[in-house]
Order: structure tokens, then sequence, then C-alpha cells
């Protein structure tokens, strides 16, 4: 039996997961779980960067414990964030991507390259994250002086495990400078910013073998969580994908970019996927209800939240890609602001988010449909929400399409995927 080791790292949690092909079928064992978060500093929110290196390494200690024999391991995370380095040395702090830094970027990026112009480039939505506007805000600031290289999240915890630097393409399109026809860094949108050129290598391809980690290979899969989750969809033909998670990425593959007015218009994106392109829309996701829980109601049970919020008779709605909800101080009050009136319970919060995500799922597929062109019958669900029962019946309702959930850690299979994948490869060679 060969065993490969998934390094499934969000936002708010890591996993370690291990996997392995057992009659036909990956079959999975969590052997670690970590906190995650970012941390505010001075005013800004950051990424401890050791911290979530010590979480790696000690649940990759716990993996080899009861799996001796892994054959290989490889990490996923969200996108846009990176680390800077000079050298062998990290540029600190370690912005994350909710910090407010890019306001004053945004504007002076599109005045060197309009956002249509980029937009027809590379075919990224505009998000205040993007990484473009991270590192033009870091230009700014001074800090690319001395950068000697851009490590995003995953492949910089790759490289603390293996001592080797990489790009993966998955990863690199989330950040809104590689160019979607060409597969790689748009040299154009380079030097529009003034960005130094060799801190935009060649792009590597998920199933690259990039060096080893206590005698297992150290492979980059689809890192970025979204392609990885989309890779492990037992789909019936092609159908819509919602990975639902912190964030909520609701899309469907496509063979070729949508870089077109109407695509723009309706802020869709084109990340990379697994051998296609997937044309996808970015809403706020389980943030909303996770904040709130964290207010009005820490560690109470998911399912209890669930059931009071079926009951409640609260019916508002908000808009669940305003970005006033990106990091307020309290969610309730980021409610509260946006509401004519008020629930009189704090399940009337829950049902709220989870009816306003549920309408944002059935306004984003339908505007889908009408850009692609093409009409789906069902709506898979992966990921943490595809676990809420109650959400999946209000996605149904507001977007007519047969949901299937598949409450699987979609992500960490879709990583183990292409380690098999890549391990047969390397067989036949």
């Amino acid at each position: 039996m060969k065993y490969y080791l998934a390094i499934d790292i969000g936002a708010s949690s890591g996993r370690h997961i291990v996997g392995w092909m057992q009659d036909g079928e990956i079959r999975t064992d969590e052997v670690y779980r970590f906190p995650n978060g970012m941390q505010e500093e001075g005013g800004q929110l950051v990424w401890n960067l050791e911290t979530l290196v010590g979480n790696v390494k000690t649940g990759i200690d716990e993996a080899l414990k009861k799996y001796p024999d892994i054959v290989s391991l490889s990490v996923d995370t969200w996108g846009v964030d990176y680390v800077l380095m000079k050298g062998e040395k990290e540029i600190l702090p370690c912005y994350a991507y909710r910090d407010s830094r890019t306001t004053a970027a945004i504007p002076e990026v599109h005045g060197r390259m309009p956002f249509e112009e980029l937009y027809r480039r590379t075919g990224i939505q505009h998000q205040p994250f993007n990484t473009i506007y991270q590192l033009y805000a870091d230009k700014t600031a001074g800090r690319l002086d001395e950068a000697t290289d851009i490590l995003y999240m995953p492949e910089y915890l790759l490289y603390r495990l293996c001592g080797v630097k990489s790009h993966e393409y998955t990863e690199a399109t989330t950040g809104g400078m590689v160019n979607a026809a060409t597969g790689e860094y748009d040299p154009e949108i380079i030097d529009a910013l003034e960005f130094p050129h060799h801190l935009f290598p060649k792009l590597k391809k998920p199933g690259t073998v990039i060096g080893k980690y206590r005698g297992m290979k150290a492979v980059l899969c689809a890192s970025h969580d979204t392609a990885s989750a989309v890779e492990a969809i037992p789909m019936d033909g092609n159908e819509l994908f919602l990975s639902s998670g912190t964030w909520s990425l609701l899309g469907m593959k496509v063979d070729q970019p949508l870089t077109d007015q109407a695509s723009l218009e309706a802020n869709y994106s084109n990340e990379g996927g697994v051998g296609c392109c997937l044309y996808l829309k970015n809403i706020m996701g389980m943030w909303l209800t996770n904040r709130l829980r964290d207010e009005l109601c820490p560690g109470e049970e998911w399912d209890r939240l669930v059931v009071r919020a079926k009951l409640d008779p609260f019916n508002g709605l908000v808009d669940a890609e305003d970005q006033d909800f990106m990091a307020p101080e309290s969610m309730k009050a980021a409610f509260d602001t946006k509401l004519t009136e008020k629930p009189d319970d704090p399940a009337g919060y829950f049902r709220c988010a989870w009816r306003s995500l549920a309408d944002t799922y059935g306004r984003a597929i339908r505007t889908m449909e009408q850009c692609t062109g093409i009409v789906c019958r069902k709506l898979y669900i992966v990921g943490g929400g595809a676990k809420n029962g109650f959400l999946n019946k209000l996605t149904e309702e507001t977007t007519g399409k047969q949901i299937i959930a598949l409450p699987i850690e979609a992500t960490a299979v879709g990583n183990i995927k292409v380690q098999i994948r890549t391990e047969g490869q390397e067989e036949t060679k």
C-alpha cells in the first residue's frame, strides 16, 4: 500500500490527511488538525509564519508515526497571499489578505494599467486583496527593494520543508498577474507596474516533484485549494461546483478563459485548474457565520445553530458580496448597518447570513449561465458548507439546481489525487 500526505490549510484551520488507493477509491485518514488565523500587529493583519510552519512539521511527525512509509507530500492553501524573501530570510511582516493596506494601491495600479486591460489579460475578478495590489503596496513601502523572491503561501511552506523555491500555476493565477492565454506571468503587466522581473519565474504545473523532505517526495499539487477541491469532485459531465468554506467559490470548468465585457461586468474570475480553466465567482462564504458565532455564541454547536436558524422567523437579506463584511470589527454591527429591521434573537443573524448566501448563489449562477451560454442541471457542493442541510435546501430553492452535497475533505482528496497520478507517471518513466 502506498500512502500520500495532503497538508490542506485554510484561513481558519489546517489538516494533515493521509490518503491511499483501495478498491479503486481514495481512502483518507485525518491525522492532525490545527487552528489557523491571522493576527493583529500594530493595527495590521498578519500571518505568524513560524507558528504555521511549526504546525505543518508537527502534523508531518504525527502522520509518520501512524504511516511511516509515506511516499510523498504536498501543500495546498488559500490564494493570493505570499511571503517576500531576501535570499533565505523572510522579509517580515507577512501581511494577510484581509489587511487594508491595498486601499491606496488599487487606484495607483489602475492608473498604470486600467482594470479593463488587466482583466482582458488575466481574466481575474477585482478583489481588493489580489496579489497585484498587495505587491504594489509593498513596492510603495520599499519592501521590494531587497526582495529576491516572492513565494505564494503553499510554495513557501514547501520551501521550508525541502529548500526549493517554486511558483505553482493554479496558485499564481489567483494573484492577477498571470496571462490567461499564455498561462505564464504577463511581462507587460510587470513592466507597467515596474515590478522586478526576477520575482516572476516560469510557472510549474501540478504534478511537479520539486524536492524531498525526510525521504518523502515534495510534490506540487494544484496548490490553490479551490483547484484541488474541484479536482476531487466526481462530476457527471461538466456541471456547477461550489467549494463552500471560509470563502464560497462558485463556478464551472471551461475550455478557454472568458475575458469579455460581460464577464468583466459580472466580476467573474478565470483561475487555473488541472488541465482546465475554472470560471468562477468568489463570494464571502462561511466567514460571515464564523464571525457571528465568535461574537454572539462562542463555541455553540453548528447543528444547534442550524436548527435555531430554521425555526427563527427573521427573513431579512443582505448582499453577501458587500465588502463591508470583509474584516469588520463587529460582524453583528456590519449586519445591523445593512438591515432595515433587526433580528430579535441571535439565531436570526445566522438565518439571514445563510439565506443571503443562497440568494447570492442563485443570482451568480443565473449570470454565469448567461455569460457562458451553458445551462447546468446540477450543483456539486464540497467543503464544510456541504454539511449544512439548511443552507443546501435554501440553495436548491434559489438556484433551481439538483444539489449534490459531498461532505468530504475534497481539497485534501484532490491534493492526494495529483500525488497518486504523479507517482504513477514517475513509475512509468
